[in-house]
This record gives C-alpha cells, structure tokens and sequence, in this order.
C-alpha cells in the first residue's frame, strides 16, 4: 500500500517501507500527537520517536518485538505523557536533548548533543538541535542509502511553517534559523519530513516559503 502519512486518532497506523526500515505512524490523544515506530528490517531492533500518549496503543504498535529506545524530540508534555509506562513495560532506554532532559520527568539515559548519532540494528539517525520551540528540541535525520532522507521534526517543522515560539522573535529567529541551516542548508528537496502533529511535508514542499515565514515573523 502506498504511505500517505495520514492519520488519525483512534485509527490504525500508516507504514512507510524503505529498504532498510520500517517507519510505522501513529496519532495518539488527546492532543492529537504523531508517534513513530522504526524499524530495522535486517534485525527487528525497534526505537519509538516520542512516547506521547496512549501507552496501551503504542505497546500494541510495538508488539512482541521488544524496544530498544525511546527517543523524546522535546520537553513539551504532550509528547511524553506514555513514556513512563512504556519504558516500565519495555525496559527501553531514553534519549533527550541535552537542554531539554530536566523538563522531562522520566529519567534522560542518553542526553543527546548536535550531531549526535542514535543506532538501533544496523539504523543511523542524526540528531540536530533546533532551538527555539524549545531549549533543547532535537530533530531526527535518517540519511538512506537506498534513497533520500527523511527527517522527523518533532515541534520544530510542520507544513507551512517553524512551530510555535509564542510571539517571542528572538526564539522565533533561532528556530528559524536552525530549521534554516541544519536541515534545509544540508539536506535535499526530496527530504520527507515527518512532524510531530498533522501531515507529513518534503522540504521541497516548504522552501520556497522560507523568506515567507521570516517576513510575517511565526
């Protein structure tokens, strides 16, 4: 089936099938968050992308699998509200940007840095840290060497804009500006951006409204 990522809560997951990975997305509730389950298709190792509500859900999306990793992109409550009852059932451990850690009340194992890599199986993501949303909101960059990239942004991209910095400019400029050089300044058109609420984007997609956003200022 084709993956067209979109979702809905209460509703079964979309499965995008790369070569080397399986990206399963799932909306929770009550805020309607995405969730990504990956997984390593030559050893079954799995790592989630924010464990945001719905344990129940997100342990059945896992399966008897097991869960190498929970990857939390930002502080924000509302996407780790199941973490703790997932990393209690599965034993994974916890990644979080370095700046946002003490915001989130599970235990941080991992406390990611720009540019640091996250492996599970024989699967590499990059994190680059945006700041703006967030202190210490981290994207997710899976460079496949079968095809393009593919990114998961958390809060800090989505279609037709950076997220929320709240009516502050100079959080605003900052996001802008890490959304700006991290991931369009390195990454190609073709770049599926994958976001932590709503529908998917390509970076393609959004470009040409970059100058856009920065002139009308969110």
């Amino acid at each position: 089936m084709t993956y067209s990522g979109a979702v809905k809560v209460g509703g079964p997951a979309d499965v995008h099938e790369l070569t080397d990975l399986m990206i399963s997305k799932v909306a929770v509730g009550p805020m309607d968050n995405n969730a990504y389950l990956l997984r390593c298709r030559a050893t079954d190792a799995q790592l989630l992308i924010d464990a945001a509500a719905e344990p129940r859900t997100l342990l059945n999306l896992v399966g008897d699998g097991g869960l190498a990793s929970v990857v939390t992109t930002h502080q924000h409550g509302d996407h780790w509200q199941a973490l703790e009852e997932v990393v209690g059932a599965t034993g994974a451990r916890t990644f979080a940007g370095r700046y946002d850690a003490a915001g989130i009340p599970v235990s941080t194992d991992v406390l990611v840095e720009d540019g640091d890599t996250i492996r599970f199986g024989r699967i590499e993501l990059t994190a680059r840290h945006l700041t703006g949303h967030t202190p210490g909101s981290i994207a997710l960059v899976y460079d496949d060497p079968h095809g393009h990239p593919h990114v998961f942004t958390g809060d800090c991209l989505f279609p037709g804009g950076v997220g929320n910095t709240h009516q502050d400019p100079a959080a605003f400029t900052s996001l802008l500006d890490d959304v700006e050089t991290k991931l369009f300044g390195r990454l190609p058109d073709e770049t599926w951006v994958y976001p932590g609420h709503g529908k998917d984007t390509t970076l393609g997609a959004e470009r040409p409204h970059l100058s856009e956003w920065r002139s009308r200022g969110w």
